[in-house]
């Protein structure tokens, strides 16, 4: 086993890090920016070192500093989170020469799911369904308007790097292609140093649904069920639930298949580590391959309420050379568990972010109520960064149990001296559509477009 980690992230999953690692009895070491001197990781770990100034690209980006501080440190491994250099091959590459364990996937199982074009070939060599798309990279605009009239309007124009709606665009005609791949290519520069786009069949109405899996160093994988991620804002997830209520009301042969699928593309891969194949699911129940994040997600914790496994300690576990302790057979799920993300966000000003100092800070609790956050009181919030304060989950006996304990622990929740999404959360919450469990992608566009301040009663 490890003997000192280092976490090259910051804010809440870095202190998710550090627990785990101090159950494993291994001891942290916390990089951070200027901006990050009094975060909670830097608090929690057994050493911490400054990497630079607060952008992230003379920081958390940078490849140089993080080595030179493990090798000060003189750590055994690298865990770095989600974002940032979470899904780099070179990062994981210089890890590895340097000695260093890095925990995750290796370059490897990377390279095969380099970016959206290439794990779209590397699941229809599998035979799981992808969407109809173009082959590979687009290279101009023409090459757009030619692959868009074979597909069909509506399409999606997409990043083939990074995530979290960046460089995604639709469009229903010539025009809105042309605008929409030029802006898509721009976008995708500036947040992933890569402007290739690819485009897909645009799914209309469609749900998000995404399969945690496992994978060791002896070729195993498994799957810990699905999580239904489609309360999106700006292809942003806002709310994460699992079990799917789709495929528990109308679907539910889909679990077991799409379960297989997912479970081909991580052994095709060679994959190792936590990682999540996402899925698209029409309404009439047809499923289609998106994408792999190789990394944990920001929504693990609610796999972890309803399998009753440590996915980070899991990472560790593996990333040390353990095999596998479970076969897809010991994986049970119970329950019913819901994740909402709080943000610093204006929700009466289009969602501004709202950086500055937390005044007070109460967060909720009582029996399956979890908080995962880096936030406390006095704590600034930079503005150089995601504006997440951290995760609220509940676990219950069903999905009743778990909206009722999620809009209970929602009012619970205090925070001053910034803006926070808090409210708009309670107002999904109420929402009839998902109380019924009635929802697309399209469920929080659709209920943005009535009067908000109806919606959302009271600002957080």
């Amino acid at each position: 086993m490890f003997e000192k980690i280092l976490v090259a992230n910051r804010g809440e999953i870095a202190v998710r890090i550090i627990r785990a690692c101090k159950e494993l009895n291994i001891r942290t070491v916390a990089v951070y920016s200027e901006a990050d001197a009094n975060s909670m990781h830097v608090q929690l770990a057994d050493e911490a070192i400054c990497i630079g100034r607060p952008p992230s690209n003379e920081s958390y980006l940078r490849i140089d500093r993080i080595i030179s501080a493990a090798e000060v440190a003189d750590v055994d491994a690298i865990h770095p989170g989600y974002g940032f250099l979470s899904e780099n091959a070179h990062f994981a590459d210089v890890c590895e020469s340097c000695n260093i364990r890095f925990i995750g996937p290796n370059s490897r199982a990377m390279n095969a799911l380099a970016d959206k074009a290439v794990s779209r070939a590397l699941a229809k060599k599998a035979g799981v369904p992808v969407p109809p798309g173009s082959d590979g990279v687009v290279e101009n605009e023409q090459d757009a308007l030619v692959n868009a009239k074979r597909i069909g309007y509506p399409v999606m124009i997409k990043a083939v790097a990074g995530g979290g709606g960046r460089g995604m665009r639709s469009a229903h005609n010539d025009i809105s292609l042309v605008k929409g791949f030029h802006t898509a290519r721009t976008e995708a520069e500036k947040a992933f140093g890569n402007p290739g786009v690819y485009i897909e069949k645009y799914i209309e109405d469609p749900h998000h649904i995404e399969f945690q899996i496992l994978g060791d160093y002896k070729g195993h994988v498994i799957h810990l069920g699905e999580r239904d991620c489609s309360v999106q804002r700006r292809n942003q997830k806002v709310v994460e639930e699992t079990p799917s209520p789709l495929i528990d009301n109308r679907f539910k042969k889909l679990r077991e298949k799409m379960g297989k699928d997912a479970r081909k593309i991580g052994e095709m891969a060679h994959y190792v580590g936590a990682g999540t194949v996402e899925f698209i699911v029409d309404n009439q129940g047809n499923y289609y391959f998106l994408e792999v994040n190789k990394r944990i997600q920001v929504e693990h914790p609610i796999t972890e309420e309803v399998t009753g496994i440590d996915l980070v300690r899991y990472q560790i576990l593996i990333a040390a050379g353990e095999p596998l302790r479970h076969s897809q057979g010991d994986i049970k799920f119970e329950g019913h568990a819901i994740e909402c993300r709080i943000n610093a966000e204006d929700p009466f000003d289009d969602f501004r972010p709202s950086p500055g100092r937390i005044e007070m800070y109460f967060q909720p609790g009582g029996h399956g109520v979890r908080v995962d956050t880096h936030a406390y009181a006095g704590y600034t919030i930079p503005s150089h960064y995601d504006s997440m304060i951290g995760k609220l989950v509940t676990f219950g006996k069903d999905r009743r149990e778990a909206m009722d304990k999620m809009s209970s622990a929602l009012a619970e929740y205090m925070i001053t001296g910034v803006k926070t999404t808090i409210s708009f959360q309670q107002a999904i919450l109420q929402d009839p559509n998902f109380r019924r469990g009635v929802y697309s992608t399209n469920f929080v566009d659709q209920l943005l477009s009535g009067a908000r301040r109806e919606l959302i009663e009271d600002k957080s």
